[in-house]
């Protein structure tokens, strides 16, 4: 995120390169980092001239440079736009002639999303040298969290540790998708507002008290009674609540509960850096590890890789999801 700030400031600075090579895994700081040269290099009446936006399944890399070889008119410089440029990756390393020479006066913009160059070859090590080559990294799922509260920060928000669990467990590590339900939030709720789980669940639809973060935390307590009535939702409801993610979100949490069993120290603060996890979650593993003994938790993970496969389909054909759920939960508990 840094890196993108500082990408920032250069480009509001007229700090430009002649080439930005954006890619890597996670779409949403290339379009962000698109959107943004695309909206501020030119002045609105300059950009009918000279920006154009390409797209990589509609045209060659000739077509690429042709156009960024091309001179502005009227204008001190002209933008090229690429974008879906990953359609052109078999073909992309022949941008090396441009990449050694660029113009001057374009900036060249090419988004490659979901792949990225071989750092090794030479197109790689050319952009690199006369301009910006991003790479955009997926966040795992524990670095998500923090993600969402420096974006509310920045917008004069805050937000609920449970608040921000509850997004990431139903929207997973999709940045865009969560971006979308904050900037809904922040149109309904005034600035200065902390975002509660009962704000998600009026607004978004995530309920509150019958979610992944809920279920884990009633097994954790043995809160046998709770557990069942979450499960009997999720078997109610399986199209919102697909035992694929709610197993993988258990096996997650099982075998983070094992790592804990192992450490020597068992401080908060050493807890919440060892295993990735908001310190407000700390007090849970020291619950669930009351509860679980470390060899009920190696039973445990055993049991949820062998309801993962058939959470998948394999060997449970004509069994029910929400009967497995059901199932695996008689076994966690027992």
């Amino acid at each position: 995120m840094d890196e993108v700030k500082q990408l920032v400031t250069d480009i509001k600075n007229k700090n430009l390169k002649p080439i930005y090579f954006l890619m890597g895994e996670e779409p949403y700081y290339i379009d962000k980092i698109s959107d943004f040269i695309e909206s501020h290099v030119l002045l609105e009446d300059e950009k009918e001239f000279n920006q154009m936006v390409l797209y990589g399944r509609d045209v060659t890399i000739d077509d690429i440079v042709s156009n960024a070889k091309r001179y502005p008119m009227m204008a001190e410089r002209q933008v090229v736009i690429v974008k879906e440029a990953q359609d052109l990756s078999r073909t992309v390393e022949k941008l090396i002639d441009y990449a050694n020479n660029p113009q001057p006066t374009t900036v060249l913009v090419i988004n490659y999303k979901y792949k990225k160059l071989d750092k090794r070859k030479a197109l790689y090590k050319a952009i690199n040298k006369v301009g910006v080559v991003y790479e955009s990294k997926q966040l795992y799922e524990n670095q998500v969290a923090d993600w969402i509260r420096r974006v509310l920060s920045s917008k004069k928000y805050t937000i609920s540790p449970k608040a921000a669990q509850m997004l990431v467990e139903f929207l997973g590590t999709d940045l865009s998708k969560i971006n979308n339900e904050l900037e809904k939030l922040q149109i309904i709720l005034p600035e200065g507002t902390q975002i509660s789980p009962e704000n998600i669940e009026k607004n978004i639809g995530i309920s509150k008290d019958f979610n992944n973060f809920e279920l884990r935390k009633a097994i954790g307590e043995k809160n046998t009674v709770k557990a069942y009535r979450i499960v009997n939702y999720f078997a109610n409801n399986p199209k919102d609540n697909p035992m694929v993610v709610t197993v993988s979100l258990l096996f997650n949490f099982f075998s983070q509960l094992l790592h804990f069993h192992g450490l020597k120290d068992k401080s908060p603060r050493n807890v919440a850096s060892v295993l990735k996890v908001n310190p407000y979650f700390v007090n849970e593993y020291i619950v669930a590890a009351r509860n679980y003994p470390m060899r009920k938790v190696s039973a445990i993970v055993s049991v949820l890789r062998e309801f993962d496969v058939k959470s998948k389909g394999v060997g449970s054909n004509a069994v029910p999801q929400g009967d497995l759920l059901k199932e695996l939960l008689v076994k966690i508990l027992a």
